[in-house]
């Protein structure tokens, strides 16, 4: 965008790296997590650009946006090579019929492995194309970062260049839309946004015909209410921008279609038959989620009824294609989605909203095919420095998980590939970041079902609670530092079944963190215990959901995360757990 002159010199974008990240969370977590559009012009050519997510858990996002495309950049990282997810996403390109341009990225990293990495990609396309030509692909070779392409690997990686020879590549290899401008209009809504000035946009490549303001259209789901287009856009750079008319081939942004859902047909009145949607996959992890219900509920939150809740989580569908939500008794939600990331990343939202909840652990969704309880299972690729190969092979060892292959790669690392199910899957990211000190990458991709294997053992220790509710003191905390690791600092408000820590052995225990120490005439009362002692350990939202059990709830409000268990009272919990008589 920055080489085709899109910005003036003097925009701030000029200054800026990941210009389509805008989201607050995509900047701060480096990936990209909603899909979005933009058009550059190269050599008196239109060049429409949809940016999608990598990350497997956001692969919705790719499958409602691929059928806009004609074309398709592969980017692999020369060093990891493809990852798992590269297989599914290329699978579904090839299918649908798009020129794939693969482009060799990040050939600057030290363990990179060009060749390599391209006798990968070849594999994957022998694999999955479905025609001949499919397999007569280009391949350029890039460093994204300094913005250079190069039609070969280049004998000195710091010479100058642009990005002219993947622009010439785009322009030569992916083919024009097919311009049927003769026939009817017609288009799939791939994608909605909202503008407070001119209401709920849908967006979409034209399918068929051409579309111009004040045009009447309908839905194909319900051909007998009309609707009149009030506004046509189209990207232009980072914006939209009014179009007299759009015609077949162009994704066009449209005002004045109503309360529409994504996959659905727009088209002219009489027109009833719909153009195939966009295939989503299924969720494979759900949560429940509920009003708060501890001791501090309402304290935090600006929004915390189930009626608000409900309100917001149906806001989310009609974008999150990916995602399911139940309606469950005592207005509690059961919220489906692609992974442990993706649900996170709704709840972050939301929590940044002023929205306040609990949620219970993350439980894999089970299928019944042909009578077997199957779960599903993932194929992950694991890539860490060669001296952490044995804590790899003990982690997935204990996780059940079967290993498919392991190889080194370059000098200092080895990659592994495991396959083993998505229950066993889940606080893996987290867990070995931090074994490996954060040198680990790692990438899943669900691969299938399986029926349901063995109980995979607890992976943590026992909790240490909040016996009473108040403030946390000094002295109190001692005894929980004495006991294991503390989640608190002195001064934190806690209450009665708080999770503060993690025991040292199997067994959960109480404590009363809230207690002083008793003054005598020899001892001064100097202060009240409150000082700063730094907690052991911080969580962030995605470790606190991967340290739930299935007695244990996280609450979430905008300025706090706190775990606790789902009966507060120790007598409840003893109740809760005791066998109950034969009726």
């Amino acid at each position: 965008m920055k080489q085709t002159h899109v910005f003036r010199e003097n925009q701030e974008e000029m200054q800026q790296e990941r210009i389509l990240d805008r989201n607050e969370l995509e900047r701060e977590r480096g990936i990209t997590i909603l899909a979005k559009i933009c058009a550059i012009e190269y050599q008196d050519v239109r060049i429409n650009i949809i940016d999608t997510p990598g990350h497997a858990d956001f692969s919705g996002e790719v499958e409602r946006t691929l059928s806009m495309a004609d074309g398709a950049l592969l980017i692999i990282d020369a060093q990891e090579g493809p990852m798992p997810q590269t297989r599914y996403v290329l699978k579904m390109a090839l299918q649908l019929g798009l020129k794939v341009i693969v482009v060799i990225n990040k050939i600057d990293k030290r363990h990179a492995r060009i060749q390599e990495s391209l006798k990968r990609v070849g594999d994957l396309f022998l694999e999955m194309a479905t025609r001949d030509d499919q397999l007569d692909f280009p391949v350029l070779y890039a460093i994204s970062r300094r913005g250079v392409v190069f039609q070969t690997p280049p004998a000195n990686i710091d010479v100058e260049g642009s990005v002219k020879p993947l622009l010439d590549t785009i322009v030569a290899t992916v083919p024009a839309p097919t311009s049927e401008v003769n026939l009817p209009f017609k288009m799939v809504v791939s994608a909605l946004d909202y503008d407070p000035h001119i209401g709920r946009i849908a967006i979409g490549k034209v399918h068929q015909g051409s579309v111009v303001e004040g045009k009447k259209v309908v839905r194909t789901s319900k051909p007998n209410e009309i609707m009149t287009i009030t506004s046509v856009m189209v990207a232009n750079g980072l914006d939209r921008v009014k179009a007299e008319k759009v015609d077949a081939g162009d994704i066009v942004a449209l005002a004045g279609t109503g309360k529409l859902s994504i996959g659905e047909t727009l088209a002219e009145p009489g027109d009833s038959e719909a153009l195939v949607a966009p295939l989503v996959s299924e969720p494979t992890l759900h949560i429940t989620l509920g009003p708060n219900t501890s001791t501090f509920a309402g304290r935090e939150g600006q929004f915390s009824t189930s009626r608000q809740l409900g309100e917001r989580l149906m806001r989310e569908l009609e974008n999150n294609v990916s995602l399911r939500v139940e309606i469950l008794d005592g207005g509690k939600f059961k919220v489906s989605g692609r992974g442990e990331l993706h649900l996170s990343i709704l709840l972050e939202t939301m929590r940044r909203e002023g929205y306040e909840m609990e949620v219970g652990r993350p439980e894999v969704i089970l299928k019944n095919i042909n009578g077997v309880q199957s779960e599903p299972v993932e194929e992950v690729v694991i890539i860490v420095p060669s001296e952490y190969v044995g804590t790899i092979t003990q982690e997935l060892g204990a996780r059940f998980g079967i290993l498919q292959s392991m190889g080194p790669v370059g000098e200092e690392e080895t990659e592994f590939v495991y396959r083993l199910p998505t229950r066993a899957y889940l606080g893996l990211r987290n867990l070995l970041l931090t074994l490996t000190k954060g040198t680990v990458i790692i990438s899943s991709q669900i691969i299938g079902f399986e029926p349901v294997g063995q109980a995979i053992s607890k992976s943590r220790k026992g909790a240490i609670l909040a016996a009473e509710s108040g403030t946390a003191v000094e002295y109190g905390l001692r005894n929980v530092k004495g006991r294991g690791i503390s989640f608190i600092i002195p001064g934190t408000e806690v209450y009665e079944g708080m999770i503060i820590g993690i025991n040292a052995k199997d067994e959960d225990i109480a404590i009363n963190v809230c207690k002083e120490k008793n003054l005598t005439n020899h001892r001064s009362k100097s202060h009240k215990g409150i000082t700063r002692m730094a907690p052991d350990v911080e969580m962030s939202l995605e470790q606190a959901l991967d340290f739930l059990l299935d007695d244990e709830l996280l609450e979430i409000t905008p300025l706090s995360l706190r775990l606790r268990k789902k009966f507060l009272s120790d007598i409840d919990r003893r109740r809760a757990v005791r066998p109950q008589p034969n009726s």
